[in-house]
């Protein structure tokens, strides 16, 4: 991949619910083609909008937006941007709203223009790949949460985007789907936005991570000591750790972004 090719360019970005205070402060963020970023902030910082800025669900009151090398001025602009950038909600309950599980996941390619055989071909070597291809059948609203998450997931990667957002993808997951979650991630050749408060998986599933404190993005700071023993980049962030005594090994792995990019 040409690591320099531009995908997503936020340039002093600044947005506030009307009434409430600024939710996004000058936001300059930028995703490069190949990169997988970690962001990792506590509630409320401002992590969610961001990606609801960048997909056109909510607009900001100053600052621009580039993505795919285009300025996004309207809603057309950003529904051309869905069809190619796919967002994982924090909630499957809000991703998943139609009967069966076939009928979701067929449900982003049918909007893309397949035909019915085409879109329900794509869904089911989606759950396929996933190792879901016994659930097409089930009722959505019945299954448990981390099922719900990784079909949520197949309804994502059916699209066949080129960038995944990722919002809390392990929030509510047993340790196994965890796993699961980051095997499959680990094997996508996407670029990748991951939003957690597990530094796990964080550590196991992208390259550079940046904080989010009251609507800014940070740059990485020094590594921390902190309660549990171990040390890391944004050790002073809430955060969480599927396996404590593992965390010693991955963490240095994790680059720190440029204050160039900032």
């Amino acid at each position: 991949m040409d690591t320099n090719h531009l995908l997503i360019n936020l340039e002093g970005v600044h947005f506030a619910f009307p009434g409430g205070r600024p939710v996004l402060r000058d936001v300059s963020f930028q995703l490069r083609e190949g990169e997988r970023i970690g962001l990792i902030g506590p509630n409320g910082s401002g992590k969610t909008s961001m990606f609801h800025v960048i997909m056109g669900l909510l607009k900001p009151l100053s600052g621009k937006i580039e993505i795919f090398g285009e300025k996004m001025s309207n809603e057309k602009d950003f529904k051309a941007v869905r069809q190619r950038i796919g967002l994982l909600f924090q909630d499957p309950d809000d991703q998943l709203f139609s009967p069966t599980v076939m009928e979701d996941v067929a449900f982003g390619p049918l909007n893309q223009g397949k035909s019915i055989t085409e879109a329900k071909k794509i869904a089911r070597e989606t759950l396929e790949s996933l190792g879901l291809s016994k659930v097409e059948d089930r009722v959505t609203y019945k299954m448990s949460g981390g099922e719900k998450r990784l079909v949520s997931l197949a309804t994502v990667l059916a699209m066949k985007p080129e960038v995944l957002l990722l919002d809390e993808p392990t929030t509510g997951l047993d340790p196994e789907t965890t796993e699961k979650m980051v095997g499959i991630l680990t094997e996508l050749d996407l670029s990748c936005i991951s939003i957690s408060h597990n530094m796990d998986f964080i550590v196991q599933t992208v390259d550079k991570v940046f904080g989010m404190i009251d609507g800014r993005i940070v740059p990485e700071e020094e590594t921390v000591l902190h309660t549990h023993i171990h040390a890391h980049g944004f050790g002073r962030l809430l955060h969480s750790h599927s396996h404590a005594d593992d965390v010693g090994d991955g963490s240095k792995h994790i680059k720190p972004g440029p204050s160039d990019r900032l």
